[in-house]
């Protein structure tokens, strides 16, 4: 046996995949610290220690843990975002980290588009009307001719934008490293302020950083009725601020696939009628998943090969 190699994307770690056999051909044994489950520090303190490779999915990674991960050598995501593991614990320690950068963004992508269309058409509201016995309408709006904001032009803000594009929609976006190659028929960069007063969707596709992007001064720049869609991440945004904006009209819907702790704790924000929520399912297509999977874990065999 070469060594030890944690599972832990709860995609990877209860019903497998095919792509980990080429772990296993390899030489290495899989640990599953939760199957099926996001696992808890403890689980990952009793488990990751003397592995020497991790495929890790979004579960918090703090220093404590990486401390105690006696022969770590490599963490390995399934996913892009990194904002779940202490870094500096990491370069600190000389853990490599590898993304999976690009794998789900047509999953995540199209969910971002089927949040913003539901959102426009209230469809998750009018189903619970009828499973009730109701008959009940709210009218809509069409997608053709409304603006798309998307803050974060990467890999999944560009799928974005060539769909809603598609869909008649004009598409502005914004990011603090443009991209150079990616200027089609309908789409240009624009100011944060000008998305926020201009666009009738916006669609989150960003990092976080140390305060959330929309906040009450965020909402009250808002076009009256926005629907706002966060494929990204929950610390993004003030859940109060958004409150406060749905209670007033500012925002029309708040859809979410993410959230601070997940499952989400009950709340206020979660429960009105103008939330759509997702668990966390982006990237949770059998394309995506495989596409993830196969970078992963060659990226692993890259740096436990060297």
């Amino acid at each position: 046996m070469k060594g030890k190699i944690a599972i832990t994307p709860r995609s990877l770690s209860g019903a497998g995949h095919p792509s980990l056999s080429l772990l296993t051909d390899q030489g290495y044994e899989l640990v599953f610290p939760a199957p099926g489950q996001t696992p808890t520090e403890e689980a990952l303190l009793s488990s990751v220690p003397g592995c020497v490779g991790w495929l890790a999915g979004v579960e918090p990674i703090p220093a404590r843990v990486l401390d105690h991960a006696d022969g770590l050598r490599v963490i390995s995501r399934n996913g892009v975002g990194v904002n779940n593991i202490d870094l500096a614990a990491a370069e600190r320690l000389g853990i490599a980290i590898e993304r999976a950068a690009g794998t789900n963004a047509r999953g995540v992508a199209e969910l971002a588009i089927t949040l913003m269309l539901a959102g426009f058409r209230h469809v998750p509201w009018s189903d619970a009307q009828l499973h009730q016995g109701k008959w009940e309408r709210r009218k809509g709006i069409e997608a053709e001719g409304r603006t798309l904001g998307i803050i974060g032009c990467g890999a999944i803000g560009q799928t974005v934008a060539r769909i809603a594009i598609g869909l008649g929609m004009k598409v502005l976006g914004y990011d603090p490293f443009p991209p150079k190659d990616f200027a089609p028929e309908g789409f240009r960069m624009a100011s944060l302020d000008e998305i926020f007063q201009l666009a009738n969707a916006i669609s989150l596709h960003c990092p976080p950083s140390d305060k959330p992007l929309v906040d009450l001064q965020v909402v009250a720049s808002l076009k009256p009725g926005v629907v706002m869609i966060n494929t990204a991440r929950a610390e993004l945004i003030d859940e109060a601020a958004v409150l406060r904006g749905l209670k007033d009209g500012q925002i029309s819907c708040l859809a979410t696939d993410v959230f601070r702790t997940e499952p989400p704790e009950a709340s206020e924000l979660h429960s009105h009628d103008r939330v759509i929520m997702t668990p966390h399912a982006g990237g949770f297509t059998e394309e995506s998943v495989t596409r993830a999977t196969n970078t992963a874990v060659h990226n692993l065999l890259k740096v436990l090969g060297q």
